[in-house]
């Protein structure tokens, strides 16, 4: 039996989904392919669940913490089971509702694994999809336009794979059913930074391993030190510059002794849990890209600016076309891809504009260039950097630690890139992206009116900074 659709798109992750629903307000006839669960990675094995886990882990330090706030409680107590239930709940809430949302769209959801067709009797081109519904029945959905949003998985070791119990991944650790006592963490990036932040608040006994000189490579070098600088204060063990020896990790079923070659010398390391996080790979096979032209690069898909891979009429968005692989890029890529496809004005997505965020603690978040990415374009710089110890808010939050850094163009005095660790930076960095959004300099930044007492004044008073007219500095 076959459809036909002005669009089918595989995948629904937050890119499929998002793109789904913009092509039905577009008024295109849409259908979307999900082999396992709408929402994909982001919500049922990523971003949602990993930041509740993140929010008990919060509420639980604060707990241990409320003496020092004038607030006796007692000795706290850890339930992970009611953890893990909060947890599933809040996905289970969401998950809902991006059903409901595909239903008012009157988007046709197929739950099968999606595979590419070449030109055969339902399509002179090559892109039909052919949907494994399983027990041995199959539907061909006939797309004048697809878009692949295939995301991506865990990258694994190159001589030891995961093994569901010692050796994990971060999706795996999301349903722990009981914490281990201790983890070592391999990879010193987003996720390895978020999970040891978690772990550490939990009682867990942590240890970082980072081949690279620093954690969290690709931020702004001085918010990887104060990361590590805070991370070490709270008890997590971070090993950079060091080589893992995986010919001679020692696996049990419920443990692993962990080789590294670390300043000349080699370290064991036994824990109960060694946990992999060293980037996530496409997920490309078995999709039937050979049945097509689409251009394979470094693993993977080749597209343009608007998403388009070399089969004109076949988009690729999110993880699976490597770039920024995070959640709200997929979004936006989903929504140019459809945008082009109606022939409706588009901008490309431009990277520098893109917020990215650390949800640890402290939290850290980036827009825009890093200093060092700054000065290697060839710009003159001038850098405004301001203490949460000097806002009130943050003392009164208890969490006065970390820093704003705003980074200007000497020349035009626009915004090149702002960078926060501390309280509620996750969030602050919304005002710091639609600065850039509108190629705002940083007077207009640090002139604007921050109201008080808040943590965005920190912003404010760095960008004054730059200009030595902060006032509380």
């Amino acid at each position: 039996m076959a459809e036909n659709y002005d669009l089918v798109i595989v995948g629904g992750g937050t890119g499929g989904y998002a793109a789904a629903i913009r092509a039905s307000q577009s008024g295109l006839k849409t259908a979307l392919v999900e082999e396992q669960l709408l929402g994909g990675t982001c919500l049922h094995k990523g971003c949602i669940p990993s930041k509740a886990l993140l929010r008990s882990a919060e509420v639980f330090r604060l707990a241990k913490e409320s003496a020092s706030f004038g607030v006796t409680v007692g000795d706290a107590q850890l339930d992970f089971t009611k953890v893990q239930e909060r947890k599933q709940s809040i996905v289970d809430r969401l998950a809902t509702g991006v059903k409901g949302l595909m239903k008012k769209g009157k988007i046709d959801v197929y739950e099968g694994r999606g595979t590419l067709l070449g030109p055969s009797i339902f399509s002179p081109t090559p892109g039909t999809v052919s949907v494994d519904l399983g027990d041995g029945e199959n539907e061909m959905l006939i797309g004048s336009n697809v878009i692949l949003a295939t995301g991506s998985s865990p990258r694994t070791l190159p001589q030891t794979p995961f093994n569901g119990s010692s050796i994990i991944s971060s999706e795996e650790a999301l349903n722990f059913e009981a914490l281990p006592s201790s983890i070592v963490i391999v990879g010193g990036g987003v996720i390895g930074v978020e999970w040891a932040s978690m772990l550490i608040d939990f009682g867990v006994e942590v240890t970082i391993v980072e081949a690279g000189d620093r954690i969290l490579p690709t931020a702004d070098k001085d918010i990887s030190k104060e990361m590590m600088k805070q991370l070490q204060n709270r008890g997590v063990t971070i090993y950079t510059r060091a080589t893992l020896n995986e010919a001679d990790l020692k696996v049990e079923d419920h443990s692993v002794t962990v080789s590294i070659s670390y300043q000349d010398e080699t370290l064991s390391i036994p824990v109960d849990k060694m946990m992999v996080s060293i980037g996530r790979s496409a997920n490309v096979k078995s999709i039937g890209l050979e049945n097509t032209d689409i251009v394979l690069e470094s693993g993977y898909i080749k597209v343009n600016e608007y998403g388009q891979t070399k089969e004109s009429h076949i988009y690729a968005i999110g993880d699976c076309v490597g770039g920024l692989q995070l959640a709200h890029v997929a979004t936006h890529e989903g929504l140019i891809a459809v945008a082009h496809m109606t022939r409706e004005p588009v901008e490309p997505l431009n990277p520098t504009m893109v917020p990215s965020c650390v949800y640890s603690f402290p939290e850290s978040a980036q827009v825009g260039l890093t200093e060092q990415d700054a000065k290697e374009q060839g710009y003159q710089i001038k850098v405004g950097t301001f203490p949460f110890a000097a806002v009130g808010k943050a003392l009164v939050q208890g969490e006065e630690e970390g820093f704003v850094k705003v980074i200007s163009d000497e020349k035009t005095k626009d915004v090149l890139g702002v960078h926060i660790i501390g309280s509620h930076a996750t969030d602050l960095i919304s005002e710091a992206a639609l600065a850039k959004y509108l190629d705002a300099a940083h007077v207009e930044l640090g002139d604007m009116i921050h109201p008080h007492p808040t943590m965005s004044e920190a912003i404010g008073e760095a960008a004054l900074l730059i200009d030595k007219r902060a006032i509380h500095m």
